[in-house]
């Protein structure tokens, strides 16, 4: 079967509703599968309650459940699966949300989901992931914005596709702001893995990806990285970052 991934840098635009900017891409990527339900990874989304982690997965669940009812399919969350490697075999799409990339990760390695999803991705199970849901179908996580709050057992994800993306990226350096930028940070990346190319997405972005083909969504370029080259803008022609 034919690998369908949407990759999606953001949830929310500024004053806009949650999933509101890429909701119609989300129908129509669903529209164009089998699926009818949607299984939820929900570990990202560690601050939406103040009782517990826990808590917040519930919270999350409900979030997200209401914006896929909208459009017409049904949600349910992994966390509340008594047998989550199972859910994942028998899942007909899954989707990632957006939140703290290394919790994320260190609950994908504890559950030993790594590989079933990848498995089942490279079988033709669709997959959406937004921000760190985005980032995790990397190879790495090395590539996110995120503070380390838990530690993973590794670096590795899912490898769906083979170069790295840096969501919500930004070229601008705050006035006063003595920190590097985000482009300095993806910069230190190349350095470090020569062979990597990095693909900064912008807000208001997405990647659709349909076996080895990869088209953009959205009205910015990406910022496109790789040691000993320029950093460039590109908005076409992708099919180099697939191979």
């Amino acid at each position: 079967m034919t690998k369908k991934l949407l990759l999606i840098s953001n949830s929310t635009m500024a004053g806009g509703e949650y999933l509101g900017w890429p909701r119609q891409n989300i129908k129509e990527f669903l529209d164009g599968t089998d699926a009818k339900k949607v299984l939820f990874i929900p570990y990202a989304g560690v601050g939406l309650a103040a009782e517990s982690v826990e808590k917040s997965f519930d919270v999350y669940e409900e979030k997200v459940k209401k914006v896929y009812q909208e459009i017409g399919y049904e949600l349910y969350s992994i966390h509340k699966e008594a047998d989550p490697v199972k859910a994942v075999e028998e899942a007909e799409a899954i989707a990632v949300g957006g939140g703290n990339t290394f919790h994320l990760v260190m609950m994908l390695h504890k559950l030993k989901l790594v590989e079933p999803i990848r498995k089942r991705c490279e079988e033709g199970l669709p997959y959406m992931g937004w921000s760190a849901g985005a980032n995790v179908a990397c190879p790495t996580m090395k590539t996110t914005n995120d503070m380390p709050i838990s530690e993973p057992e590794s670096f590795t994800t899912f490898n769906l596709i083979p170069f790295q993306i840096n969501p919500h990226y930004l070229d601008a350096h705050a006035q006063g702001h003595a920190g590097e930028t985000r482009e300095q940070r993806i910069d230190e990346f190349t350095k470090a893995n020569h062979d990597m190319y990095v693909v900064g997405l912008r807000e208001g972005c997405l990647f659709e990806v349909t076996g080895n083909d990869l088209k953009l969504v959205g009205p910015h370029p990406i910022r496109l990285f790789k040691y000993g080259e320029e950093f460039r803008d590109i908005k076409e022609d992708f099919s180099f970052l697939m191979k």
